[in-house]
């Protein structure tokens, strides 16, 4: 699947989870807070896997955080599963529905035993769950295949995760050339064949009829169908990553190369719904009279949820490809809110009355040199009563700065993401080159930007000049 958005999406999924507690509460500068309708708007949530893909992951909806503003960070792995150990340095997860697909392995395949070793009794269902862990093996392996080739260009691996359809490689970058696209795209899919190789050989040194036979001959096939359906050219497969790199290096631009292979995709869609069930029924004409029984309707179950999940995920494409396409329009320097110096022993109410003299709406708490040490947020300013403004000092509302939380006037696009997404919190302080303050940045605001900048229609994708392969 899309292997390189995930970061973007994991960035801007924590930018608007941030004060999402704050729900439709006032803004003491006069403005509202709306950021779970802004959430609901633009909901970058993960698609679903297929076996042997590479994509992303998903960032669960928070729905507070603690009285400092700032965003707890999830312990490492939280929601991915059971951590199975590392490679290269990249943590490796079992998600708990892995085993609910190793069971209906373990359970189809040892009915298909019977048939051919009816003499291994009850004993074939282990062999079967001996078969489902080396083919999650094989999985790891087209996983891995993409791991070591986003660490070779340089691109931050997440995570491995196997799950319900297969596995995904976490890659938090995109590609910066075609050339290196395709090559991270299809990597996986080529080392599906060569493991379908390897079972192929073993086959030949081994009895048919016996167990290794067996085995061997099930993993060379599930390799085989692993590689081919991946190399499909439509997103989210490697195969439509790969269509994707080939159009982006003829025509200059990722977003066209984007939007054909998406549209590559749901027709792919549509056709694995209905030709899925119609191939397998026409393949076993002479078992079966009419599309009726249990066999027809797990057929044309597994077509329909193959297809959504394609569906889905060429139409996340296009979307992330959209938002990475407009990025550059958020701009730290244009979001920042002008900000009145105060002591933090200065009441709220007079700190209030100062920002709306001077139009600011913003707060910074200063030491007695002028030095910025905090941020007052926005949402504890909120929770105060007005009638107990005039007894609270700001310095019981504000949140230190930390290293993290300055953030330079000139950030723009996906480094100014990067930058919140390091250091999560409700506002920043914005300094010029020489350490000047220039503001504070929100972000519901940066929230709100991006939510605009999705609503505006889309232009047709341009020409910038050819990527170097």
């Amino acid at each position: 699947m899309d292997p390189f958005f995930g970061g973007m999406e994991r960035t801007l999924r924590r930018v608007t989870d941030t004060g999402a507690a704050y729900h439709r509460r006032q803004s003491p500068y006069g403005r509202p807070i709306d950021l779970a309708a802004a959430v609901a708007c633009e909901d970058t949530r993960q698609r679903g896997e297929l076996v042997g893909d590479s994509d992303t992951d998903r960032t669960p909806h928070v729905e507070g955080r603690p009285a400092d503003g700032r965003e707890p960070r999830r312990p490492e792995g939280t929601g991915g599963g059971f951590l199975m150990g590392r490679v290269y340095g990249v943590p490796v997860y079992v998600a708990p529905s892995w085993f609910l697909v190793a069971a209906l392995i373990t359970w189809f395949f040892g009915n298909q035993l019977d048939r051919v070793l009816p003499e291994l009794g009850n004993g074939r269902y282990l062999v079967s769950l001996f078969f489902a862990v080396a083919f999650y093996a094989s999985v790891l392996v087209h996983e891995l295949a993409h791991t070591v080739a986003a660490i070779r260009f340089d691109l931050p691996v997440r995570r491995i995760q196997l799950q319900f359809f297969g596995g995904v490689s976490e890659i938090e970058k995109e590609s910066q050339t075609p050339g290196r696209e395709f090559v991270l795209a299809g990597v996986g899919p080529l080392l599906s064949l060569v493991l379908a190789g390897v079972f192929y050989l073993g086959m030949l040194v081994v009895d048919a009829d016996t167990v290794p036979g067996v085995l061997l001959a099930g993993l060379m096939i599930s390799n085989l169908i692993v590689a081919v359906f991946n190399l499909l050219p439509g997103l989210p497969l490697d195969g439509g990553r790969m269509l994707r790199a080939v159009v982006w290096k003829v025509s200059g631009s990722p977003m066209t190369g984007t939007v054909a292979a998406a549209w590559t995709g749901r027709v792919l869609a549509v056709a694995v719904l209905i030709g899925f069930p119609l191939a397998t029924h026409l393949g076993s004409a002479g078992e079966r009279d009419s599309f009726t029984g249990l066999e027809t309707l797990t057929d044309a179950l597994l077509a329909a949820i193959l297809a959504a999940i394609i569906w889905t995920g060429a139409g996340n494409s296009l979307r992330m490809a959209r938002l990475r396409e407009r990025l550059p329009g958020l701009n730290a320097r244009a979001l920042t809110r002008r900000a009145v110096p105060v002591t933090g022993e200065t009441p709220l109410s007079e700190a209030l009355r100062r920002a709306n003299d001077t139009g600011a709406r913003a707060l910074v708490v200063v030491d007695g040199q002028g030095t910025p040490v905090a941020v007052v947020r926005e949402a504890g300013i909120a929770g105060v009563p007005q009638h107990r403004r005039p007894w609270v000092p700001v310095s019981t509302l504000a949140q230190d700065l930390t290293d993290g939380m300055r953030v330079p006037a000139g950030l723009t696009g996906e480094g100014l993401l990067d930058h919140l997404r390091a250091t999560p919190a409700t506002e920043y302080l914005v300094v010029e080159e020489t350490g000047e303050i220039y503001g504070v940045l929100s972000t519901s605001d940066v929230e709100r930007a991006f939510i605009d900048a999705m609503a505006r229609p889309a232009a047709f994708p341009g020409r910038p000049p050819a990527a170097g392969s």
